[in-house]
């Protein structure tokens, strides 16, 4: 497209009379020209033969000049190398090597690197990115403050080239800070349906907010740091300012729920733009306030009684303290290994949804009988149940397990553990009743069982290998605290 500057488009032309003396004199001259040739042709000794070889003549040049446009009217510019100001315009866009054939076997790749800010240097880095046969299928950009710019791309390349080379290329073509890992059929997905997926999800269960966090950035630790500490002091780091702090590769973003949430990544900074995305999930949260999905499932036991299983909150705190003084010492000692005291200092991290997932089952008359919790505990995930005695025996712990093995596979965990004891039998029966590959070990006089899961295929990063990591944990010096101020087990 032409720009056209209005100002200009309404001038007169100014009328040249040099321009007029010089086309009278073209004039002239043609008609003297002809009156030559037509006297040579009329009056000369081989009139007719000259006048033929000049038809022949021109029929071959028109000719010639047909076929030579009809070649090379469409042929691409020559190429140059990159930022050559000498070149012509276009002149540095060479013709894109020829695709993949069809059956040639194809890899994705999500692929993040830093280019300057300047006219060309995207379309260096795309013609880098053709020349290697590489299709871009999705584009991102994240501007940066420094005048910087990262490009996320998502590219479909032949299975036959190596990450190394690809990176080679981006850096050659003026990219640098470049990250590539393997992708799915998943990324495929674009950022504004990921975006409207991930806010429905927390809108529905407050509980999602953590594993929505991960799910937009990636892999990365998620610590929650809760305003006080179980013993009632002011916890230390839970100072997180309303429009949070955004640090390279950490930001820290304010909990609704209080305290802060501080999401790491070291492999690989935050971008204003991520920063931009994660707060806003966070204030979504704050303003619908706590939730849980009110769904709940009526389970017929087999002498007849119902029982309904929901999800739990931290609205059930009284209930879940009316069951534990309902249960025996017996009970209280295989579900904490000791004696149970102060149960409000540590009933209300067990019911919060930053912590885990906690199912109830209720009787018909709305008592709560039962409790199942899914524990995110640093890079694994804990299993615990508490059923009260009067209730024990009856299929409740076996299908109160199987739906929290279900959540912790939708979360992404790989595997789950549950610390009980050898004269358990109850919790040894339902985790065998799985049907998944089990692990057993003593650790402290205390019988550690490890549910493998179906793991996801394992991604391939390059440069950066590091081990899995659970989609949310509490903060180190939070579970350390939390362990030695409640009877739950460590491992």
């Amino acid at each position: 497209m032409t720009d056209r500057n209005p100002a200009s488009a309404h001038r007169p032309h100014r009328h040249h009379w040099r321009r007029d003396v010089v086309e009278l004199a073209a004039l002239f001259c043609a008609v003297a020209v002809a009156d030559g040739i037509a006297n040579l042709v009329v009056h000369g000794p081989r009139g007719p033969v000259l006048l033929v070889a000049s038809a022949i003549a021109l029929l071959v040049t028109a000719a010639f000049h047909t076929w030579w446009a009809r070649r090379h009217s469409h042929a691409p510019p020559h190429s140059a190398p990159p930022g050559d100001p000498s070149a012509p315009p276009g002149a540095q866009d060479p013709a894109p090597a020829p695709a993949a054939t069809a059956g040639t076997a194809t890899a994705l790749w999500r692929m993040r690197t830093t280019v300057r800010d300047q006219p060309g240097a995207l379309a260096a880095l795309c013609t880098a990115l053709a020349r290697n046969e590489v299709d871009i299928l999705t584009l991102q950009t994240h501007p940066l403050p420094d005048g910087g710019t990262v490009d996320e791309f998502l590219l479909r390349a032949p299975q036959r080239l190596p990450s190394a080379d690809l990176t080679r290329a981006v850096s050659r073509a003026g990219g640098h800070s470049t990250w590539i890992e393997r992708a799915d059929a998943h990324d495929l997905v674009d950022t504004p349906t990921r975006m409207l997926g991930l806010a429905t999800r927390t809108a529905l269960d407050a509980a999602e907010l953590p594993l929505a966090l991960r799910q937009l950035l990636g892999r990365c630790t998620i610590h929650s740091i809760p305003a006080t500490t179980l013993s009632g002091r002011p916890h230390a780091g839970a100072d997180a300012p309303v429009e949070g702090v955004l640090e390279s590769t950490v930001m820290r973003l304010r909990d609704p729920s209080g305290g802060a949430i501080t999401v790491e990544r070291p492999y690989l900074p935050f971008t204003p733009t991520e920063f931009a995305r994660a707060r806003a999930l966070v204030e979504l949260d704050a303003r619908l306030g706590p939730r849980v999905p009110r769904s709940q499932d009526v389970l017929t036991l087999p002498e007849g009684n119902e029982i309904t299983v929901r999800r739990a909150d931290g609205s059930d705190q009284v209930a879940a303290r009316a069951m534990h003084d309902r249960c025996s010492e017996r009970t209280l000692g295989l579900r904490y290994h000791g004696p149970v005291s102060d149960a409000d200092r540590y009933l209300g991290h067990l019911l919060s949804p930053r912590f885990g997932r906690t199912l109830a089952a209720t009787t018909a008359s709305g008592k709560l009988v039962a409790l199942g919790h899914l524990l995110w505990d640093g890079d694994e995930t804990e299993v615990a149940l508490l059923i009260e005695d009067e209730w024990q025996r009856r299929g409740i712990g076996s299908e109160l397990l199987r739906r929290l093995i279900a959540m912790a596979s939708e979360a992404g965990c790989d595997s789950v553990y549950a610390v009980t004891q050898a004269a358990n039998t109850g919790m040894v029966a339902a985790m065998r009743g799985l049907g998944l590959p089990l692990d057993y070990q003593i650790e402290e006089g205390t019988l550690v069982i490890t549910a493998r899961l179906a793991a996801a295929p394992a991604a391939a990063r390059v440069p950066y290998e590091a081990p899995y990591e659970a989609p949310y944990e509490l903060s180190h010096e939070v579970a350390h605290e939390q362990r030695a101020a409640t009877p739950r087990p460590s491992r």
